[in-house]
């Protein structure tokens, strides 16, 4: 897992810094957050940001099959953003918006209205869901899929994180409308192959 202050400093395209991939800090079970508080590695805020780590490298998978450059474009722009959120999730409210000359990327209200942008345009494309579909189709959507059940999770490592310490509520929204649109993308996939939503049957 990228370490927590790596998150914050390598986010900062101003920042001319040469990160070692070891540092043999976090060989005792604890890393340090951005700002120098060491935690245990399996912290709420560790975990939170994890979470968002491991999405973010799925989505990377998920770009990599991508043939249609509007949705390649557009899994870009979220991995961006999840990067940021970690920055975000790695910085403890204490510490500000800023430490020494590295600004802290927090997580803004227009990230969320920019996938909802995004939700209503390639909703278009698809017929109206008025039953259940199972998690499947070709490999992009199928991992689509996977994808929204990791930001499923991500989004509740964070909700549990806020119920202990402050986390920017923007990040929550971001996450669940997030989920959203990883659902929707992946319809879109299939449809876009010419392959059907499989129903799920009871």
């Amino acid at each position: 897992m990228i370490s927590s202050s790596s998150y914050a400093t390598a986010s900062i395209e101003t920042q001319q810094l040469s990160i070692r991939i070891y540092t043999r800090t976090g060989d005792t079970g604890e890393t340090g957050l951005f700002g120098g508080q060491r935690v245990r590695k399996d912290d709420l805020r560790v975990e939170s940001y994890g979470a968002v780590d491991e999405l973010n490298a799925l989505l990377g998978i998920s770009r990599s099959m991508i043939a249609d450059a509007d949705l390649e474009d557009l899994l870009t722009t979220v991995q961006k953003t999840l990067f940021d959120i970690g920055a975000d999730l790695a910085t403890p409210d204490s510490v500000g918006n800023t430490l020494g000359k590295v600004v802290i990327p927090r997580l803004k209200p227009d990230a969320v209205s920019l996938l909802e942008i995004h939700l209503d345009q390639i909703e278009c494309e698809l017929p109206p869901l008025r039953r259940v579909i199972l998690p499947g189709g070709n490999a992009l959507a199928a991992n689509l899929h996977f994808a929204r059940s990791i930001c499923r999770r991500a989004e509740r490592r964070c909700v549990t994180l806020a119920a202990a310490e402050q986390v920017n509520p923007e990040i929550i929204r971001y996450l669940n409308r997030l989920s959203d649109l990883l659902f929707v993308m992946a319809r879109v996939a299939n449809a876009r192959a010419g392959i059907a939503d499989i129903m799920w049957e009871t």
